[in-house]
């Protein structure tokens, strides 16, 4: 029998390339074929007006092809270029969006803004031009931070009142009547600070224009070519079909790439049809600090009423969101944050109101875990306030608040960030947290302490719970092709950033089709294999594209069992497939065997015969001389293609809990266990999922301990090199961390599956807060938190209580 694929810990066949150097990632691209070369004018000011631009320097520079500033993307080689950069996820609430301009028009917002494009012979020649570009600045106060955009002293947009982009609440039940008459209340003030993804490989974009034919190939590393595709198609007048959008190999992505299209995804194609030749754009380090996008900001109120039990009876978040100078995104952020805090509990009322509000620093867009570490923050940072005003252990209060596993499916009577009903479908909330207890030694902890303090150490025990919203729609699709030599080529349109997809979707298919795991070659991001697809964000690949590939495959499956049987004069339900060989049942590779290369041959009557295969299928080998060749509702071909389009959202869920160690003297933060118990449904391969777990939790250590984006008063940011944006290495990434698995499956694929991109990440902020606390006494409520800022905090926490709250008579 074929080996079942799904739910194995199969070697991903992606790594040996990328090991031994043959990636091919933006840069690598039309290597040898003279190609051009861009670089960006950027604003080195927050705020200002632009009153002249004189490129007058660069003009007669030798090997300089091309010079652009706004007013030449105003003429008729491109409608479209002198408007707005597309806001793409509009929103009824978002009364005030602003979008950029693919080069700054009269005025710039934000350190990194673009102004002007050159295309020369190579970047040095380019970059050497860009210096040469003389503006005059009329200077405006900027606003940075969320004070200074809630005091709105000043405005980003003299269009846009208060700064405020956006405001938005939701509500199930009366939260406010129900903190009011709740025998215990508390209230916190919390923050999360800017952050960003910085992956390995910045954007990048290449472009070339085929004048014979009119259609321009665009290469970008990118989260979702096919906008991309529709984005360049549109903005430069041309036709869908003239436009192919290829991803190579992206060294990461994790959310600042699913933002498109970013101007240089624009004046590439534009600068390569212009010159009708090559040309390239390549981002430096420093370029995606200043320019690409950030995430993570926000300032949070809390107002909760509780029972003797912990248990949550009303539940009320005021919340601030920075969501920079502009708002190409959306609010799907604050969104986000503001229904994915409920995690796995069931407050007996809740209502949150966000205001998205605009300051002078570069836009925030999804960064992984996208608006949910913020919720997961205050929510856990909320029970634990709860268990330290009971004095009741934080898993007692938490068991009192969850969801059941009988209460499923769950609707809290909220929109998610998709549109649909925020409607959890399957989960085991307290199953989850039995393992985490007995994986991380909950219950031994005392002793440990006891025995640390004896030592002169410091440590404490914390722990987060989190939901996770995945496989958000609307669709993806997949093609599945079986070729006359065995092999199945699938496509499907998302891309790969290092999922691992060539390896998880090869699986599913290989188990639709019962052929070989090895057969099966993936390819996903190229619009000329698959022109209609959404993109790879949310936790959302293996939901949607897996399902449609699954989908996909069993429609060709059901055609080579339909040849198969007419060539085998047997019927259809007593064959099967194995090993990519179809036989009778019970007698596999017996005389009444075809294997699935001779399927596909006969799939497609021939005239012509151009091997010794091909014979089989030409009109005097095969077919009914009285039927047609192809029959009416039949084509030619061993292909399956679908789509999958889910009702709403699957949701992933996971606890993660961490021992810390915080120096008496120095403040210093050591991690001495880690553990995390995750939940996404079915696994299709659990050494890739374990894989995006560790992955996330070394991303969120980073976030929680080391990494944010500074900003001075004066919009400058102060750390944008990897000299000064501290980052933790492997030293500070725990050597090994205990993982376990519970298996919930969703009812709303046919996988039963759910996404796991982000879940390393959503917690860590949410429980390192925890273990701090516990470990200082004292409540952690901003993060991220630093050796000096945690030692500061001692001092003014000496002598105040961990949780202040107000007793009600």
């Amino acid at each position: 029998m074929t080996t079942k694929m799904f739910g194995e810990p199969v070697q991903r066949v992606e790594d040996q390339r990328f090991l031994r150097g043959q990636g091919h990632y933006a840069d690598d691209l039309l290597v040898g074929q003279q190609v051009l070369q861009a670089a960006v004018l950027r604003s080195p000011h927050a705020h200002a007006r632009i009153v002249d631009i004189d490129v007058s320097e660069v003009l007669d520079v030798e090997g300089v092809h091309l010079v652009w500033t706004y007013d030449d993307l105003t003429g008729p080689m491109a409608p479209t270029m002198g408007e707005p950069l597309p806001l793409l996820i509009p929103h009824p609430q978002l009364t005030h969006g602003r979008t950029q301009y693919a080069l700054a028009k009269d005025e710039v917002n934000y350190v990194g803004e673009a102004i002007a494009f050159v295309v020369a012979d190579d970047r040095y020649l380019a970059e050497d031009a860009v210096g040469r570009i003389r503006v005059t600045y009329d200077f405006l106060p900027p606003v940075v931070g969320i004070p200074a955009a809630r005091a709105a002293e000043h405005l980003v947009h003299d269009d846009v009142p208060g700064n405020v982009a956006a405001r938005l609440e939701q509500a199930n039940g009366d939260a406010r009547a129900a903190i009011a008459a709740a025998p215990h209340t508390l209230s916190l003030d919390l923050e999360v600070e800017r952050s960003a993804s910085t992956p390995l490989e910045g954007r990048g974009t290449v472009a070339r224009w085929d004048p014979d034919t009119a259609r321009l190939t665009v290469w970008t590393s990118t989260q979702t070519s096919t906008g991309v595709r529709a984005a360049v198609a549109a903005k430069l007048g041309m036709d869908l079909g003239q436009v192919e959008v290829v991803t190579p190999d992206v060294g990461g992505g994790f959310g600042v790439k699913i933002n498109h299209p970013w101007p240089e995804e624009l004046l590439v194609p534009l600068a390569a049809r212009t010159l009708r030749r090559p040309v390239k754009f390549i981002e430096d380090r420093r370029e995606h600090f200043v320019s690409a996008a950030h995430e993570r900001g926000q300032v949070h109120h809390v107002e909760v009423g509780y029972d003797d039990d912990g248990r949550v009876l009303g539940l009320d978040v005021q919340f601030w969101h920075d969501n920079g100078a502009y708002t190409p995104y959306g609010i799907v952020l604050p969104i986000i944050t503001s229904t994915q805090l409920l995690g796995p509990y069931k407050p007996g009322a809740y209502r949150v109101v966000f205001e998205s509000l605009y300051t002078n620093t570069v836009m925030c867009t999804p960064y992984r875990g996208a608006g949910r570490p913020q919720g997961c923050f205050v929510m856990e940072r909320t029970m634990d306030a709860i268990a330290a005003a009971l004095g009741k252990d934080r898993l007692e209060v938490r068991s009192a608040n969850f969801i059941q596993p009988d209460e499923f499916p769950y609707d809290h009577g909220l929109i998610f960030q998709d549109g649909r009903q925020l409607e959890y479908d399957s989960g085991d909330y307290p199953a989850s947290l039995a393992k985490l207890r007995e994986l991380i030694g909950w219950d031994e902890f005392p002793a440990f302490r006891e025995e640390m303090a004896r030592e002169g150490r410091r440590v404490g025990i914390g722990l987060a719970c989190y939901v996770e919203g995945t496989g958000v729609g609307p669709y993806e699709g997949a093609h599945v092709h079986i070729e006359t030599s065995g092999k199945v080529k699938i496509a499907t349109g998302l891309t790969t950033q290092g999922q691992g997809h060539a390896t998880a979707f090869a699986q599913i298919a290989a188990d639709a089709l019962g052929v070989p795991f090895e057969s099966v070659e993936v390819v996903t991001g190229d619009t000329r294999r698959m022109p209609y697809a959404v993109g790879t964000f949310a936790s959302r690949a293996a939901v949607m594209s897996g399902s449609a590939i699954h989908l996909a495959a069993l429609r060709a499956r059901e055609k080579v069992l339909r040849i198969a049987a007419e060539a085998l004069e047997a019927a259809e339900d007593d064959l099967e497939i194995v090993d990519g060989v179809i036989s009778v049942k019970g007698t596999p590779g017996g005389t009444a065997s075809i294997d699935l290369g001779t399927v596909a041959v006969l799939s497609n009557p021939l005239r012509y015969a151009f091997d010794e295969a091909s014979k089989a299928a030409t009109q005097f080998t095969v077919g009914d001389p009285g039927k047609p060749p192809v029959a009416e509702d039949d084509e030619p071909g061993l292909e399956g293609k679908d789509f999958y389009s889910p009702d709403r959202s699957t949701f992933a869920n996971g606890m993660h809990a961490v021992i810390v160690e915080t120096d008496p003297d120095t403040a210093e933060i050591t991690i001495l266990k880690y553990a995390v118990v995750h939940d996404c449904g079915r696994l299709i391969n659990p050494m890739i999922v374990e894989g995006q777990i560790l992955g996330g939790i070394a991303q969120g250590v980073g976030g929680a301990l080391y990494e944010r984006m500074a900003y001075d008063e004066s919009g400058q940011l102060v750390n944008a090199s990897f000299m000064d944006f501290l980052m933790p290495y492997v030293t500070e990434i725990p050597a090994h961390i205990d993982i376990d698995h519970l298996e919930t499956p969703s009812p709303l694929n046919p996988l039963g599956i759910k996404g796991a991109g982000e879940a390393g990440v959503i917690p860590s902020a949410a429980v390192f807060a925890s273990a701090i606390s516990d470990a200082e006494g004292f409540a952690i409520t901003a993060m991220p938190i630093s050796p000096s800022e945690l030692f500061g905090l001692r001092r003014t926490h000496a002598s105040a209580e961990p949780v202040e709250t107000k007793e009600r008579s």
